[in-house]
């Protein structure tokens, strides 16, 4: 293919070094003469491993060369990636401006060119950026030209192995307004063993975001561990190799989906433990300090989404904290009635598990004595509880619940904290917590 990139920094450098060594056709577009001219000379602009050599192998074999004209890279190349820098502005938000002027320059350049061509964003910008910056701007300067395809394909390189991330990624994202433009830009990728996920523009945009958060997050989280473990004589290291052998759960998606407060009798009682332990030892551990306090924010977001229904009478289905269980100890389901409750709501709930150990379990004794205001408003009819509820509130994910969603009658909404698999697509009627 022929493809024009822009911004011959970091990214712009690596992406196209690897590009012309794939066999395309590749023009490096800079507003700097000297990052062009270093380029043109064989050489890398930036300083990693392997780029120096392909743009070196690039350039002497005609596959690669750089250029400070867009309408010269334009009418070149049917494919434009755009890799300039979003920094920050001092007060943390995203600077757009070089995006901004750079899709001004290619939808001018794409208007006088007059013939079908794919612009592709590798920078990484916020979600919405591509709706309410590029794809207008684009279109905007590129007027009626014909068959223009824009994207959004968010990069996975690391400095120091930026070449072997890019051969081997864990993932290429592309996101489009429709599966087929995307399908069309990831053919650049087609000899790239990696899974492919074809998506809107919107997910590519957070992916990359999602993933340097959790990088950064794991980072904090490894180091506050570290530093407890220092302070009691404990080697972190082996610590956090054992932990890091477990995937089941550790190392996985599991406690990674979007929904609900956590709860349970093991997770708030020691994540509480652990903080009053750094506490005790003088140290300042500002994210595991902080967990409750998040966890506590989901509550409290659940309750004043269904508060703002106005609906007075509401049914939940499942209050344990986990289906299949009759556990209500620090369940987050039991704050958000108990909440609701203090607002006068009219609450009626159905937990056949929980409605069971009321009358013969182990947590008996819990339920009636340290609950009685939810003992009282818990039924065993199902129909009932359902009928009762303008708002019906989906608590836990036991298998039951899938029906409601078949069920639900008109005037009737469900917000949703677990995510059914028979998620209703009727707006007005149903929300999820976190979708």
């Amino acid at each position: 293919m022929k493809i024009s990139v822009f911004g011959l920094g970091y990214v712009g450098a690596v992406t196209a070094a690897c590009l012309s060594r794939d066999g395309h056709l590749v023009v490096g577009v800079d507003r700097q003469q000297v990052k062009v001219d270093i380029v043109n000379g064989g050489k890398s602009p930036v300083v990693e491993d392997y780029v120096g050599e392909l743009i070196g192998n690039g350039v002497a074999s005609g596959k690669l060369r750089a250029t400070t004209d867009t309408q010269e890279a334009i009418d070149a190349t049917d494919m434009s990636l755009i890799c300039v820098g979003t920094p920050s502005r001092r007060n943390g938000s995203l600077d757009t401006d070089a995006v901004m002027r750079v899709c001004e320059e290619i939808g001018a350049a794409i208007a006088k060119k007059n013939r079908p061509h794919a612009v592709v964003l590798r920078s990484t910008v916020l979600p919405g950026t591509m709706r309410d910056i590029v794809i207008p701007t684009l279109r905007e300067h590129a007027g009626n030209a014909p068959g223009l395809v824009i994207g959004n394909n968010p990069e996975f390189l690391r400095e120091a192995t930026a070449v072997y991330d890019y051969d081997n990624p864990p993932k290429i994202v592309v996101g489009s307004e429709t599966e087929e433009d995307a399908a069309a830009i990831a053919e650049i990728y087609e000899h790239i063993d990696a899974p492919l996920f074809l998506t809107s523009v919107e997910v590519a945009e957070l992916v990359k975001y999602a993933d340097n958060a959790w990088h950064a997050v794991k980072v904090v989280f490894g180091n506050e561990i570290g530093n407890i473990s220092k302070a009691v004589g404990v080697d972190s290291h082996d610590v956090m190799r054992i932990f890091c052998k477990d995937e089941k759960l550790n190392i996985s998606p599991r406690y990674l989906m979007p929904g609900f407060a956590f709860g349970g009798s093991c997770l708030p009682k020691d994540v509480r433990a652990l903080s009053y332990k750094g506490r005790s030892l003088d140290l300042d551990l500002p994210m595991l300090e902080s967990v409750m306090r998040s966890n506590e924010n989901q509550i409290d977001r659940a309750f004043e989404d269904i508060m703002a229904y106005g609906n007075r009478k509401i049914s939940v289905f499942g209050i344990s904290f986990k289906a299949g269980t009759d556990d209500l100890r620090e369940s987050p389901q039991v704050t958000l009635v108990e909440k609701l409750l203090g607002k006068g709501m009219d609450v009626r709930i159905y937990d056949r598990y929980v409605n069971f150990a009321r009358l013969y379990g182990a947590n008996r004794d819990f339920i009636l004595n340290k609950i009685p205001h939810i003992s009282s408003i818990l039924l065993d009819d199902f129909d009932a509880v359902l009928a009762h509820g303008e708002t019906l509130v989906i608590g836990n994910a036991s298998p039951e619940f899938e029906e409601l969603p078949d069920r639900v009658a008109p005037e009737q909404r469900i917000y949703d904290l677990v995510r059914l698999k028979k998620r209703m697509h009727a707006d007005a009627q149903y929300e999820g917590v976190n979708w």
